[in-house]
């Protein structure tokens, strides 16, 4: 007994691993062999060897013939003839032929299904292009792990926190010369429109000043010079291989000459590729920034922002130490900037990810990213509900067809597997169809979107993905319905009974069906109250008074000969028909950019490191932008002192505590006489305007400081109402005659002011198109419902009229029922609207407040919609002869 417990034994899972897989009849035969050889390998090799080769022996068997001969010897174990297998090509094509059979015999059930299904997949291809783009953006930099771009926090004496990501020049270098951890460093202006002229080819282009780090920092590659040296000379030009063409007619132009603004004439020593749709860093050629900050006296300082700084940081590097290093970095190189602090951010990142809350990252672009992924989701589902609704809704019409199919053998997991086969098939012919319909609509869908955006045919990944989403698609779409059909018992479907008699169903199962339909119709709320509400803040923001005037405003850029002759050009123009008046900017006074700290006043605390907008302009600007005089007057050739004289907004006096003193020469409670300093140059107030929006409405009024410029590079011309073509074509005429090698080029203010919220317009239009698209989809699904509510209450309808209902009754009682939904639908949606919406208008510092007649006019739009769709169906039910249906019974 004791040398029986002590005998070797196999594994014993093993064992039953092989009798899972192993046909009964061989089983017997193979553990004997096997055990007979575990014997001999325990007194060759031991036990621990033996059991090892015990397992190999058995994986061995593990093939698809022995599982084949199990699954068959099963089978003949129930039958006496085994029967075919779900993967059988015969059986595939009996459901295909089938399949096709059920799509051309009911061709409107079929358009209906795959009408619904070519909208949820091409809308939902559509925002994933775009979403896939917005994902792609600054992401093909080579370093873009290591890449960083630096922001800085300004603490205001209010405690408020904005993050900006213009930074001093001064930045870059000192980051290398002071880190170790930093390996390289660039910093860059904004996009500058230059003229580039070769001969007589002249072309305004867009391009920016940069140090010489950028083409080994950025994966911008250079197809004609060399990126270590190409920006180190003064007189050095980099441009893209577009504008060498456009110049030279070809790329390979290193040592060529093209003349910038009409003065300077700068040696090609670099071509690179042309930025890729993909990037946030637009520009078609790049100068030297040396050269530039030497023009500009009042660059050197630490308190002059107007400039991005990047910087490559060597492998490895703790970012969060890194930072830690740079919260003091500016304050260690001005005591002055108490409150300023700076920090690195991944440029990968920084597209997506712009908006800033207490100096911590709070959104963006990526809010809308993760919005249009939702409703792609949500129109996908929408579609896929509406196969479950209407499948449903014809299910009477199979019940037969399932009927014998069990009885002549066919189980469940057979039936289960041609409905969603059929499911399947559909979605896949109408993922194809969606591509065709995606690949018409893309042209348009990137005009709206302003991308460049294509289908990636050349990429398997794409259609590994359409394929999933066509077979995920039909999974979900088919699952419910080949449950349900494959359920039917073929007693009850074969006796006799009307095959609406079987379609009676559990509360669970109308409960469900219902519910679906309510997410359907809460959806489609939702985005309507979304669209609504988006619009009118769009309005709000168009209509709402600025402080200044955009209206009738003409833009117009100042270079070449002008920028010398400005002021002859000027009268010119003032004597001109159609010109009311005229001025000039360093820039769009409704998009401010430089900002400073560099402003002092008497009694100013030494802690106040207030951050003021500045803007340089010429005479007559507040008169031309028609912006409210507070006090005081704006600068006039009488006094010559103006040019170093100030006018500063509402804001900014506040912020100077000057708005409750009496001051020499203004009025009581006025700033006016009052000597302040802008960048160390001492000066007077002369004037106070109101506050006018320097900016986007996401952002509070800033304070500001107006001062004299005399290289104003934006020309505003205010023209006479109802005469801006009479005064366009005095500005183009006195432009060619100033300034005749410069191509005649304006835009109007109030086109700018869109540009402000393109995203926000862009946003309201997508949401209305797929709002429609979903409310169409969710139309289509309610149609199917009632059609399948019609089939199953079809002797009921007959009963009632027998016993004297009138068709108007039995329509309230059909359209009542979904009326119903659709008011649950109004209550679920509403409040979820209202919280999103309202955290939406959170990020505008001005805004409209959500009201009550919004989710009135909502609800009552997709009542109205809901109330035609069901009408018919109600109606067609209403009107049939109670004989017809009673006739069986």
């Amino acid at each position: 007994m004791a040398n029986r417990q002590l005998r070797a034994t196999p594994p014993t899972w093993a064992g039953r691993l092989l009798k899972w897989f192993c046909p009964p009849h061989m089983l017997e035969e193979l553990l004997g062999d096997l055990h007979e050889q575990f014997d001999q390998h325990v007194a060759e090799f031991g036990e621990a060897k033996a059991r090892q080769l015990y397992f190999w022996e058995v994986i061995r068997f593990c093939r698809p013939y022995f599982i084949q001969r199990r699954i068959t010897t099963d089978y003949q174990t129930r039958n006496e003839y085994p029967q075919p297998t779900m993967i059988s090509l015969v059986m595939i094509q009996n459901y295909l032929k089938i399949a096709w059979r059920n799509l051309t015999r009911h061709k409107t059930f079929a358009s209906i299904n795959i009408l619904g299904l070519v909208l949820g997949m091409a809308s939902s291809l559509l925002i994933l292009l775009w979403v896939q783009h917005e994902r792609s953006i600054d992401h093909f930099h080579a370093n873009g792990s290591r890449l960083y771009q630096i922001l800085e926090n300004q603490q205001t004496t209010g405690n408020d926190l904005s993050t900006t990501p213009t930074t001093p020049h001064l930045l870059a270098p000192a980051l290398v010369a002071e880190l170790p951890e930093v390996e390289r460093s660039v910093h860059m202006t904004p996009g500058n429109m230059l003229l580039l002229a070769v001969g007589t080819n002249s072309y305004r282009e867009r391009g920016c000043y940069a140090s010489p780090d950028l083409f080994q920092i950025f994966s911008f590659p250079m197809v004609q010079g060399n990126p270590k040296t190409a920006l180190v000379g003064p007189s050095s030009l980099v441009i893209s291989e577009a504008v060498a063409r456009k110049l030279f007619g070809r790329t390979d132009v290193v040592g060529r000459s093209v003349r910038i603004g009409n003065k300077d004439d700068r040696q090609v020593t670099g071509v690179f590729q042309d930025i890729p749709t993909n990037s946030s860093l637009k520009f078609d050629f790049v100068l030297p920034s040396k050269p530039y900050i030497k023009q500009n006296p009042q660059a050197p300082r630490w308190s002059r922002n107007g400039w991005r700084t990047f910087a490559l940081l060597r492998p490895n590097v703790d970012i969060a130490a890194l930072n830690a290093k740079m919260l003091d970095f500016i304050h260690r190189h001005d005591s002055t900037l108490t409150m300023v602090t700076t920090f690195m951010f991944r440029f990968e990142d920084t597209y997506l990810h712009s908006k800033f809350t207490k100096g911590q990252p709070d959104g963006g672009r990526i809010e809308y990213v993760r919005l249009f992924t939702i409703v792609a989701v949500f129109l996908l589902l929408i579609a896929c509900i509406n196969f479950m609704n209407l499948a449903t809704a014809r299910s009477a019409k199979r019940a037969k067809e399932v009927g014998i199919r069990k009885v002549v053998g066919a189980e469940r997991a057979y039936l289960i597997g041609q409905f969603t086969g059929e499911a399947v098939l559909l979605t896949i012919v109408s993922a194809m169809i969606a591509l065709v319909l995606v690949q018409c609509l893309i042209p348009l869908f990137n005009q709206l979107t302003e991308k460049q955006m294509a289908i990636p045919y050349d990429n398997p990944i794409f259609w590994a993905g359409l394929l999933g989403l066509a077979l995920i698609t039909g999974l979900l779409a088919g699952i419910y319905p080949a449950f349900f059909l494959s359920s039917l018992q073929p007693v009850k479907v074969l006796k006799g009974n009307s095959p609406t008699a079987l379609l009676r169903f559990k509360a669970g199962a109308v409960l469900l069906r219902q519910g679906l339909v309510v997410f359907q119709f809460a959806l489609s709320l939702l985005l309507i109250i979304g669209t609504l509400i988006v619009s009118r803040q769009m309005h709000f923001i168009r209509t709402k008074n600025l402080g200044i005037d955009r209206e009738n405003v003409i833009y117009m850029r100042v270079d070449g000969e002008l920028t010398r002759h400005f002021e002859p050009f000027r009268q010119a123009l003032l004597q001109a028909p159609g010109i009311r008046s005229v001025s000039s900017s360093a820039e769009d006074p409704l998009y401010t950019n430089n900002s400073t700290t560099g402003v002092s006043w008497k009694g100013k605390p030494q802690t106040d490191n207030t951050m003021f907008f500045e803007l340089p302009v010429s005479y007559d600007f507040v008169k031309t932008m028609n912006i409210q005089l507070v006090a005081g007057r704006e600068f006039s050739k009488a006094f010559p002192a103006d040019s170093t004289n100030y006018i500063i907004n509402e804001e900014a006096a506040r912020r100077m505590g000057m708005n409750n003193r009496n001051r020499t020469g203004g009025p009581a409670g006025s700033p006016v006489g009052q000597t302040m300093s802008f960048e160390d140059v001492p000066g007077t107030i002369v004037g106070v305007v109101k506050n006018f929006h320097l900016n986007s409405l996401r952002v509070a009024i800033e304070p500001l400081v107006i001062h004299f410029g005399t290289t104003n590079n934006t020309l505003l011309v205010r023209t006479q109402p109802g005469q801006t073509e009479q005064a366009l074509a005095s500005l183009e005429k006195l432009a060619k005659q100033f300034n005749p090698a410069y191509p005649f080029t304006y835009t109007f203010a109030d086109e700018n002011f869109e540009k402000l919220y393109k995203s926000e317009t862009l946003v309201g239009k997508l949401t209305s198109y797929f709002a429609l698209i979903a409310i169409g989809i969710a139309c289509l699904g309610l149609f199917g419902l009632a059609m399948f509510m019609a089939e199953q209450r079809t002797k009921e309808i007959g009963v009632r009229k027998v016993m004297g209902a009138s068709v108007g009754s039995i329509i309230a009682l059909l359209s009542g029922d979904f009326l119903k939904l659709v008011a649950v639908a109004i209550v679920i949606a509403s409040p979820l609207a209202w919280w999103a919406m309202h955290e939406w208008l959170q990020t505008f510092a001005y805004r409209i407040d959500i009201a009550w007649w919004m989710f009135t006019l909502a609800g009552g739009l997709v009542t109205g919609v809901a109330l035609l769709t069901v009408s018919y169906q109600s109606i067609k039910a209403a009107l049939v002869n109670p004989v017809k249906s009673l006739r069986s019974e």
